[in-house]
């Protein structure tokens, strides 16, 4: 398994350490694992713009943007 925090903790604790994606580097805000409903299958990344998926390996699966709420 991977250990999400020796991979991301510097990217939420270092202001100038950024998440690239497609060129464009973005702060990382949240990190954690995904599941099936009974076994850990994954990962997230989740930036100010986006929310990447990986598997239990490391390889990308999917990325989905984040929509805004307005106030």
């Amino acid at each position: 398994m991977i250990n999400l925090d020796t991979i991301y903790q510097e990217y939420l604790h270092k202001g100038d350490k950024k998440f690239r994606i497609d060129d464009i580097e973005e702060k990382v805000i949240a990190y954690g694992y995904t599941d099936d409903g009974k076994d850990i299958d994954g990962y997230y990344v989740t930036t100010i713009n986006h929310t990447l998926y990986f598997c239990k390996q490391g390889r990308f699966k999917r990325k989905e943007k984040l929509t805004r709420v307005k106030d």
